[in-house]
């Protein structure tokens, strides 16, 4: 693990060297291929060095960080062609990734907290520096906030499992805790980053300022550390999950519907995407909440899928916002006239954000419902409705901005180039391959 920390440590110069863009870019992926190759199939912690290690949810979450950051780069060319920064950016990214690194490897509550908080301030400097609109300070201190707040509470926790335990390995941590207050305490800043329906307002927001690199990584990685931390934490607090997680699972399902009916009434497209991440991520907190086999193997797959598949139309969003300088569903019609290839991967995105076949989006709605249904017959009823309405607001999005009669006065731009073309393949390719290898998700103990 420490090569890579150290690869990409010295990486920073290279960061501000002149017109090194495209090379730090084939660098990330690099990155990636290395860490891919280092796979082991035992399941257990592998690649063990210093307080660092993996098993395959890290394994898993960190691969997705590499390619998503690799992704993010490509994505926003447009900083280099117009020299805005750049090298700034990729030394923020490169940051980012660094943190996203330790926290996802880390063996130790205490050390997975620090990194989990440090990779806050980066996603804060994309959203002030490279948003588009004077409220993007609003949308950073709305984030900051309400991370900050929950998770003091969190640090002050740790330190009394540490005082009453004497351990904060995650290897170690097999003793059961019955103090809901300590549940509450530790657990709530990993709901406010999923984020849970109520304490959800921060991530549209957080959306519809920051630039397309800051919605990839929020979309991509960010709301999956919530996730991560619950299952990490899970095993401590499972004899007092079995008596509350009732109460989160119901408020998961109805505020998934909610949710989805609220996506119905989005004008901008960042803001309709950024509401069906809320909806999706509540499915994998109810599987969460389960506590049983099939949620833990369900939220894993469900995170992976979503990570790919909202970057990717988080991208398609931000292809049309530089031609049309608009990301209004009004302004945006008619773009299957204008650019019909482009349309095309608008389909199958969304068609993946529907859980249609053969997108890994199905394996983990799949496996989520099992697991909801087998632990109450009523969850049916929420599960039915979000399912539906995760088709209806998919098919809006798609049949408002690409059908009808284009009013943006523009008849004539670029049909998308080669680079916009490959960022796009390079989301779906992942996302509709991996469900031919789906045992690699269910054998991890």
């Amino acid at each position: 693990m420490m090569k890579f920390i150290f690869m990409m440590l010295f990486m920073i110069p290279l960061s501000f060297f002149r017109n090194s863009f495209w090379l730090n870019q084939f660098l990330f992926f690099m990155m990636f291929l290395l860490f891919f190759f280092n796979m082991s199939m035992n399941y257990m912690v592998f690649n063990i060095s210093y307080s660092f290690g993996c098993d395959l949810l890290s394994y898993v979450m960190v691969l997705l960080s590499f390619w998503i950051c690799s992704l993010m780069i490509m994505a926003s060319s447009n900083l280099f062609n117009k020299n805005y920064y750049y090298k700034l950016f990729i030394f923020m990214v490169l940051m980012l990734l660094l943190f996203l690194f330790c926290t996802f490897s880390s063996l130790n509550l205490f050390v997975f907290y620090l990194f989990f908080e440090m990779s806050l301030i980066p996603t804060l400097f994309l959203i002030i520096g490279w948003g588009y609109q004077p409220e993007r300070i609003q949308a950073g201190s709305y984030l900051l906030f309400y991370t900050l707040l929950a998770s003091l509470p969190m640090m002050i926790s740790i330190f009394y499992y540490y005082k009453n335990y004497n351990s904060l390995d995650f290897y170690l941590m097999n003793n059961s805790v019955n103090y809901l207050i300590l549940f509450i305490c530790m657990n709530l800043v990993f709901l406010v980053k999923m984020p849970m329906y109520f304490i959800h307002l921060w991530l549209p927001k957080a959306h519809v300022e920051a630039p397309i690199s800051g919605s990839m990584i929020l979309a991509g990685v960010m709301l999956k550390l919530g996730g991560y931390g619950l299952l990490r934490l899970m095993p401590i607090f499972m004899n007092i999950g079995m008596k509350i997680s009732y109460f989160f699972i119901m408020i998961c399902l109805v505020g998934g519907v909610f949710v989805s009916l609220i996506c119905l009434r989005q004008t901008d497209m960042k803001s309709l995407i950024a509401y069906s991440s809320v909806a999706h991520m509540g499915l994998v907190l109810g599987g969460i909440m389960t506590l049983n086999y099939w949620g833990l193997m369900g939220a894993l797959v469900m995170m992976l899928a979503h990570g790919l598949c909202s970057s990717g139309l988080f991208c398609l969003a931000n292809l049309s916002y530089e031609r049309l300088v608009s990301r209004s569903l009004f302004l945006n019609k008619g773009l299957i006239n204008l650019m019909p290839s482009m349309s095309l991967w608008w389909f199958l995105l969304n068609s993946s954000n529907m859980a249609a076949p053969p997108s890994l989006n199905l394996l983990g709605e799949i496996m989520l419902i099992n697991s909801l249904v087998s632990w109450s017959f009523i969850s049916m009823l929420m599960l039915s409705l979000i399912s539906f309405f995760s088709a209806v607001y998919s098919l809006y999005l798609y049949a408002y901005s690409q059908h009808g009669k284009n009013y943006s006065g523009i008849y004539s731009f670029s049909m998308g180039v080669n680079r916009e073309y490959l960022l796009l393949l390079l989301h779906w390719l992942p996302l509709n391959l991996l469900i031919l290898k789906g045992e690699y998700f269910v054998l991890w103990l």
